[in-house]
């Protein structure tokens, strides 16, 4: 019986001792937050320096890549995959 309550007094420290370190590193928590170093960017003290969420760009007139060099660009893809398949096969 004496060893129970031993037990039982030992979880009860333990888990006291837990739920203090926890609460401490918590509060530390919130100050380092607030740290920066030293070559980090300051951030602009006004609040509109953001464009807002929903403006977006223009759409393009024109295609990003011209068909021609798409083209080209894809069979060069293709001829790199069906090379990395052979050399895969080979390897087996």
């Amino acid at each position: 019986m004496l060893a129970l309550r031993d037990l039982q007094k030992t979880r009860l420290a333990c888990c006291a001792l837990l739920i203090a370190a926890a609460w401490a590193l918590g509060g530390c928590s919130s100050q380092l937050a607030d740290l920066s170093p030293a070559d980090a960017q300051a951030h602009p003290k006004e609040p509109g320096a953001y464009l807002p969420v929903h403006d977006l760009p223009p759409d393009r007139n024109q295609a990003t890549i011209p068909p021609d060099q798409r083209a080209k660009i894809e069979a060069e893809l293709a001829a790199a995959r069906d090379r990395q398949a052979t050399a895969a096969k080979d390897a087996k």
